[in-house]
């Protein structure tokens, strides 16, 4: 049985699903780890906006992370923004801190 994906959000979700619910999720999916204070955040916004452009079937969920988040400890979350891309609820692919274009393209490339 699958979890439905939260609903599409341009902000940072305080409240982010349970690994059990993202282990669920089938497809792909783009977990973005962050704060909305953030300037990394701030600034790569426009550039992950432009590409997401022509994935307009992939979930994209914009997790706030912080101190006592669960579930950015779970995946591993050191700096901000993080990229998560999973495909049937299992990490295949992220970076970390991108600046440009390119980096996101070639994050959701891989997308079949």
């Amino acid at each position: 049985m699958t979890t439905k994906y939260p609903e599409s959000d341009p902000d940072y979700r305080e409240e982010s699903p349970t690994l059990a619910e993202v282990e669920s999720w089938t497809d792909y999916a783009l977990l973005e780890f962050g704060a909305p204070w953030c300037d990394h955040c701030q600034a790569v916004a426009p550039v992950v906006k432009a590409v997401l452009v022509e994935y307009p079937q992939l979930p994209h969920i914009k997790i706030a992370d912080g101190r006592g988040k669960k579930l950015g400890r779970i995946f591993k979350v050191k700096l901000w923004p993080t990229f998560v891309l999973l495909k049937d609820g299992q990490e295949v692919a992220r970076i970390v801190r991108p600046t440009r274009i390119v980096e996101i393209s070639d994050l959701l490339a891989s997308i079949e």
